[in-house]
């Protein structure tokens, strides 16, 4: 089955390869796919992540580094990417119960819209308190992320905010 991973990632953090690569282990392919939200102000273009997210998957080992990832954008409903791709589910990560009620009337209205069930996986504990935002803001200030985003990105991070 062809799944999705949808999120912002703004930026991809090691919390969001983990999530990825135990999709892959678990179906046959998986997109992460980079949407846009517009309640959340982007730091990287979607062009911007999707190269991250692909420098990030190659950066891992290559014992955990999967062949069944591909990396796309979609800015107009996620069941027309469904429809348009024949994707059989989501896949979304969960820190915390906030997650969960943020996520549930997504999946199901993406369940009422299209038929798609959305899957969720719980977050590795070593990820919980890891949020793309947070991330952002510790480094705006010139906090150390090191750690919680992938090598490539903590460069790329760094180097917006100078």
């Amino acid at each position: 089955m062809r799944v999705v991973c949808p999120g912002s990632f703004d930026p991809v953090t090691n919390g969001h390869l983990d999530i990825f690569t135990r999709a892959a282990h678990d179906w046959e392919h998986v997109t992460v796919l980079v949407t846009y939200n517009p309640n959340k102000n982007g730091l990287f273009s979607a062009e911007e992540r999707v190269e991250l997210i692909e420098r990030a998957l190659g950066g891992l080992p290559e014992d955990r580094r999967p062949t069944n990832i591909t990396v796309d954008t979609w800015d107009r409903l996620l069941v027309d990417y469904f429809r348009e791709h024949q994707i059989g589910a989501i896949v979304k990560g969960l820190r915390t119960s906030l997650d969960y009620e943020y996520e549930l009337p997504m999946a199901q209205m993406n369940q009422h819209l299209s038929g798609v069930d959305t899957y969720f996986l719980l977050t590795d504990p070593k990820y919980g308190y890891v949020s793309s935002t947070l991330c952002k803001e510790v480094a705006k200030y010139g906090g150390d992320v090191t750690g919680l985003l992938p090598d490539a990105v903590v460069e790329a991070v760094v180097a917006k905010f100078g």
